[in-house]
């Protein structure tokens, strides 16, 4: 499903060490708050753990009804039959969309270029993703990005954005207000104490993008 129009809502991404011993739990209690996209991110080389986690995600998606994103690794996401995200040095996002088929969501990191960004929607890309906008544990060191090259990809680029970095409830609004339509979390959604905190992050999160 690569039509623009419905990718909108809170972009989780998961966190091998932030999750460690609680990794389903609290993915399920974020899709209970609502998710629209889910992406498994695992830097690690072991495979047959990468698939067995994924092929668990991908059951959870399925019961609520969430897309699957497998970071960096688009033979998993066509081994599974779900959509992948690309960063700038993980291969050739025309490459992706060809063996994904024209219905996946593929997504590009365009870290604050507005020029990868049409790059990326010549190569097929379902949405583009900026960031970091904000001091991120994910990230640290990623280079700032300003609020209105969110307007600027709006104008020109014409695909859904998701915005990450440093992304919590109390500072996304103004990404909403300048055009944010995915909003990406990882610390900010999962770095909760409990799994009903998670579900009321995740329903705040969809409140700030629902009331616009």
């Amino acid at each position: 499903m690569n039509k623009a129009s419905r990718l909108r809502g809170l972009y989780a991404i998961t966190d091998a060490q932030l999750l460690a011993g609680r990794f389903l739990p609290y993915v399920e209690a974020a899709l209970e708050g609502g998710v629209a996209l889910l992406q498994y991110r695992d830097k690690s080389q072991d495979e047959s753990r990468r698939l067995r986690e994924a092929s668990e995600l991908l059951q959870l998606c399925e019961r609520y009804n969430t897309r699957l994103i497998i970071n960096d690794d688009a033979e998993l996401a066509a081994r599974l039959g779900v959509g992948v995200h690309l960063g700038q040095a993980d291969g050739s996002l025309a490459n992706a969309r060809a063996l994904l088929g024209r219905h996946a969501v593929v997504g590009a990191t365009c870290h604050g270029r507005l020029e990868l960004a049409e790059q990326a929607k010549a190569e097929g890309a379902s949405y583009v993703a900026f960031g970091r906008f904000f001091s991120s544990q994910t990230k640290p060191d990623a280079p700032g990005v300003p609020l209105h090259l969110l307007e600027n990809v709006r104008n020109q680029v014409n695909l859904p954005i998701a915005v990450i970095g440093g992304i919590t409830v109390d500072n996304a609004a103004p990404l909403v207000d300048h055009g944010a339509d995915l909003l990406a979390v990882v610390h900010g959604l999962f770095g909760a104490d409990s799994t009903a905190e998670v579900t009321r992050r995740a329903r705040a999160f969809n409140a700030l993008l629902a009331g616009h």
